[in-house]
């Protein structure tokens, strides 16, 4: 386990070059240090079968970055770096979503594109993955308190993105049904009728006339 002096290190020396890099300076030795890491422990996963045990060894292979990905949203110029937007990925992956917006906020600001082997924007490839795991966690009943929260910064956050509306309607089907499970109605009504708006396969029709109709008989 890395001591918190090391980790302040780390963050330091990550920040202090990430400042220094524009597009005539090639990031420093703390980028390609976590380059070579990152290479090889995604080869570690491509060796695994399991989906369960790919987010189970990211989720181990995630704190030896964080002061890198720390240091960079400190104080970075917005060149592009595939270790942090990769890094995103794992941590939306994880269900560290609020670290996974951090680095996709930066990334959306600085217009930092994902590697090849994502073919999706940024902002759809984050979009997609906070869906998911919000729909996911209704599922399996495993919805966190600050999940509501992270859904709504996702929809500010890539309101203005440019991507297939398909992806912004399961985001506002997300956050419609959790509003719904907190008892919020009305919002919950207006983000499933704007998850409609944008793609009506979105499978919400059903539950838009059920809330009809409960906040018709309960006269709000």
């Amino acid at each position: 386990m890395t001591s918190p002096a090391r980790k302040h290190f780390l963050r330091v020396r990550a920040a202090q070059e990430a400042a220094q890099t524009t597009p005539e300076r090639p990031q420093g030795e703390s980028h390609e240090l976590h380059r070579i890491a990152l290479v090889e422990d995604s080869r570690r996963l491509h060796d695994l079968q399991s989906i369960e045990r790919k987010i189970d060894a990211k989720r181990e292979m995630l704190p030896k970055y964080e002061s890198y990905v720390q240091g960079v949203l400190e104080a970075g110029t917005g060149q592009q770096d595939d270790v942090l937007v990769t890094l995103m990925v794992w941590y939306l992956d994880t269900g560290d979503i609020k670290t996974g917006l951090d680095i996709a906020e930066y990334a959306v600001a600085n217009g930092l594109e994902t590697p090849d082997k994502y073919a999706r924007t940024t902002a759809t490839l984050a979009a997609e993955e906070v869906a998911g795991f919000g729909l996911q966690a209704i599922a399996n009943e495993t919805v966190t308190d600050d999940l509501p929260e992270q859904l709504q910064r996702a929809i500010d956050l890539f309101a203005d993105a440019d991507m297939q509306d398909q992806v912004k309607a399961k985001l506002f089907k997300a956050y419609g049904y959790i509003l719904r499970e907190q008892g919020s109605d009305q919002q919950a009504l207006a983000a499933l009728n704007r998850a409609l708006e944008l793609n009506e396969r979105v499978g919400v029709k059903k539950d838009i006339e059920r809330l009809e109709r409960e906040l018709k008989d309960s006269g709000e």
